[in-house]
Order: structure tokens, then sequence, then C-alpha cells
């Protein structure tokens, strides 16, 4: 039975040694070269700190994160990427709430390190590979290892404006990775074309998948999705055959007619997720790959990744809404309306919850915020069984899939209505001049807004907005953007976007 991830790098290692198991624009590493390197860093580190201590990961996604991540695990203990690129003051909040001892980090990012007033250990890469890997050390440390130790923390925002630490365990990613590989038929013969940050969870799917089965991982520098023509020279160079994405790193391509310059034949499947995927822009990839595997999948850091998945099986129109699915094996996926009752019935909306060992262990040193968020549900009075809230609005289709309605906290009350602000945007995302659009509410002066790209003046989209909205769904306020902001995550900046719409009231 397997229960620490490492047991995937061993297996691949011994299986493929000389393979290139992970690569970026400067550095590769075969299975054998980064077992190797793992167990040094991980004799180091464990010669310094506590196991199942978090230890940050100071440094950029690359060959050398990766080496990082595996060498705390070697340790014993959990790894959590900072981003050097983050505001200090994010960083900063995010080590006061990790209370860590320790840092791994390389010698070029000391500058940026020292702005954070970090007062434990700095343990730099570079000479961790220096140490030599000690049997004893880490077979005692495995000998004491659980599958419900945790893997690693990703932080995300919360709503104090405090971010929280997602803590998942080893157990909680292999039920996910190995329902995830066989489902969507990753093997050994595929590269995956990394796109996430080590520090969002769709990282997690990239990594993982690829220490599983064997496959090659190709990490795709951050500044090529701001140029599509190197995007798609990369993709098609590195022979890339799954792209794991954000919705919005999809579009990117389309957006730009980037398959005009060039097609990425070799890539066989697509699995998106993030925010709702445009169908004009899903067609478009269909188009110039017909016979790619298009999976939407569905979940929130808090539940390992994903808990729906839908394998897109037909063709879809403008405005359409695309479902989110079915429940991925093992986790257990249903809808609670406000008094907390199943939620059956086709076309009613609930909240969606989620069950089973995918669920996080919490949010690290934060019980306040963990016990609002996994609680006990509320349909099983008789033992123990946590749920995750996810603040998820969706409800069941004809067809008996889920599809994806809104957040809760997109649900406005207007003009005495309530209102799903995702149901504006699929009325703006059916008219065809508009390549992407985003709606946010003001609370205090009662006005819609809403956000789009697209050649297409105010008075055309009331129009064509009236002919399927009702008077009181129609925006108040259109801005006309060239490009809509998006979040270092790949989704659309909600907040940036009430910002810029602030700032135009002072002006």
């Amino acid at each position: 039975m397997i229960r620490n991830i490492l047991d995937y790098l061993e297996h691949s290692a011994e299986c493929y040694p000389d393979k290139i198991a992970f690569a970026d624009d400067k550095d590769k590493c075969t299975y054998q070269e980064l077992l190797e390197r793992a167990r040094v860093v991980g004799t180091c580190l464990a010669q310094r700190t506590k196991r199942r201590s978090p230890i940050p990961v100071f440094m950029e996604k690359g060959v050398a994160a990766v080496t990082a991540f595996m060498g705390v695990v070697h340790a014993g203990c959990f790894y959590v990427l900072l981003d050097p690129k983050l505001p200090a003051e994010r960083l900063r909040q995010i080590l006061v709430t990790l209370e860590a001892d320790l840092i791994l980090t390389s010698a070029s990012y000391h500058k940026q390190l020292e702005k954070l007033a970090f007062t434990g250990t700095v343990v730099d890469l570079e000479d961790a590979l220096e140490v030599e890997s000690q049997e004893e050390i880490l077979r005692s440390i495995r000998s004491g290892s659980m599958d419900t130790d945790p893997l690693y923390a990703n932080f995300t925002s919360g709503s104090t404006g405090i971010p929280k630490g997602v803590v998942v365990c080893h157990r909680s990613v292999i039920d996910f990775i190995e329902e995830f590989t066989q489902l969507f038929q990753i093997t050994s013969e595929d590269v995956i074309g990394n796109q996430a940050p080590f520090d969002f969870d769709v990282s997690v799917k990239d990594i993982y998948s690829t220490l599983k089965t064997g496959a090659t991982m190709q990490i795709i520098p951050k500044q090529y999705f701001s140029f599509p023509v190197k995007l798609l020279d990369f993709l098609v160079e590195r022979e890339v055959t799954t792209l794991i994405w954000a919705v919005s790193a999809l579009c990117i391509i389309t957006t730009l007619k980037g398959f005009e310059y060039k097609i990425p034949t070799k890539v066989k499947k697509v699995i998106f997720s993030g925010e709702v995927m445009p169908v004009k822009h899903l067609n478009l990839w269909r188009e110039a790959l017909p016979d790619a595997m298009y999976v939407n999948v569905y979940g929130p850091t808090e539940i390992t990744c994903n808990c729906t998945y839908y394998v897109v099986d037909r063709e879809f129109a403008p405005g359409e809404v695309l479902p989110i699915g079915r429940a991925f094996p093992n986790e257990k996926v249903f809808l609670l309306d406000e008094e907390d009752h199943l939620v059956t019935d086709e076309g009613v909306k609930g909240e969606l919850c989620v069950a089973g060992t995918a669920l996080a262990l919490g949010y690290y040193n934060n019980s306040e915020q963990t016990a609002k968020a996994f609680v006990q549900n509320p349909l099983n009075r008789c033992y123990l069984e946590r749920i995750y809230r996810t603040g998820d609005l969706a409800y069941y289709g004809a067809d008996g899939n889920l599809y994806f309605a809104s957040r809760k906290d997109f649900q406005i009350k207007h003009m005495g209505h309530r209102i799903e602000l995702g149901e504006i945007e699929l009325g703006l995302e059916k008219i065809d001049e508009i390549v992407r659009n985003c709606c946010i509410y003001d609370e205090e002066e009662h006005k819609i807004i809403a956000f789009y790209e697209g050649e297409i003046d105010k008075k055309q989209i009331i129009r064509t907005l009236g002919k399927t909205l009702p008077g009181f769904m129609i925006p108040n306020v259109f801005v006309q953007l060239e490009t809509l902001p998006v979040t270092k995550n790949g989704k659309i900046d909600r907040k940036q976007l009430r910002e810029k719409y602030e700032n135009s009231l002072e002006e």
C-alpha cells in the first residue's frame, strides 16, 4: 500500500532512471538525479528541524523547486512555496502564520529574503546539495511516517485579509492522483506542460501525475503566456501531450488567435479548471485539436485539487452552460439548501459540499477558520463525518450532471431581486462580439458593473441582453477593457476590477 508520495518517485526512478523527469527553460533532471538530490537535501534538513514541520521554499518555480520539495518530504516535513515575486507584506504574513524556524532558498534570492526580516535558519539549496545523504536518518524518518502526515500547504486569500494556509496530507494526494491519472489515461508516454504556479494547487496535478506515472513535466516560463508565439513554439518543441491549465491560460491562445500561427498537434489531453470555460473559446480549441480529450474539472484547494469532472462529449453553443459533471471516485459531493436540507431536484440550487479522504487537514495555525469551513455533515448525526462547504452554488441538470451556478457571495440583492452575477456573465458570453467578461456589484450605489473585452458599444449590448435577461439584470455600468486582469493563478482578478472601478469614481 502506498502511504508516502516518495513511493512514486522511487518507483519511477527504478523504472526510468535516465529519463527526464522535470525540465524548465534552463535546467533539467532525470528521475535518478532527482531522487539522489532529494535524499541529500532531506538529510541536510532533517539535521536542522523537527519532523512534520513546515519548511518554506523561497524560490521561483522550476526544477530546483521540485528538488527542494522532494528534499523537504524526505526530511519528514511539509513544504510551502513562497514566490519571491509576491508582495513582502503577504510573505511576512505567511511566515508569521507558519512560525517556521527554517527557510530553504537559493543564494540568488538572498536580497529579497532580507526584506522579510526572517530570524530563523536559512539553508541554501546549493549548500544542502553538498551534504552526504545518511541512510540511517532517512530510513528512521520513513519508518515513522504516516499517510496522514502533511505534504504541503498552499496559502489562499482569507476573508479577514490574512492568507489561509490549506494543509494537505499524503493520503489525500495519493487518493486523488491514483484516480486522476487513471481516468484521463496519463502514462509514462505523456509530456505534461506545466502552467500553474507552484503555490497553486493545479500544479499538484502536474507534479504528482508526473511522479506517479513516470511522465516528463516541462515547466513553461511564465512570461511565455504573454507571447503566444513563444508559448506555442515551446509546446511544439517540447512535444507536450497534456495541458492541465487554468481557463484563462487557454483563453490567452484563442483570444490572440495563436492557432493561426501554429497548432501543437501532439496535445491529446486538455484539462481545465479555475473558472467557467467560455464555450466560444472551448470550441476554438476543439476546432484546432479535434482529437484531443477535453475535461472540465472543478474543486477548491481545500479538497485536494478537484472533486468533480466532466469529459466534454458533445458540441456546446456559445452561452450554453458546461457541466462540472460528477464526483471523482472516493469523493462524496452533494448540495445543501439554506436550511441544510439535501438538494436533489433538477434545477434547484444548493451549496456544493464535499466529504471524503480528499479533504484538507484544515488551515494551518488557524483553528477558528478551520472550524467554520470544515464542519460536521448536518445530514449525519450518527458519527463524525467532516465536510467542506465550498461556498459555491450548483444544481443538477436533466442529464444528471452537476452545473456550477455561482459563488454564494456573487449572489446579490438588486432592485428587490436575488440575482446571480454568473447568470449575467453567461448572457454577456452569448454576444458574439464579447470575448470575455466579468461582473461586480456596487452595493452602495446599487449598480451592476460589467467589464468586457470586445469591439461592441454599450447600447448594442443592452439591446442584445434585453432579449434574454429581465430589465433588473441588465448591468448599469459597462467598462470596455483591452484585456481583463488576471491573478497569478490565472483567474479573472475581480479585486483589481473593483479597485479600477472605485478609482474611476474618485477621478
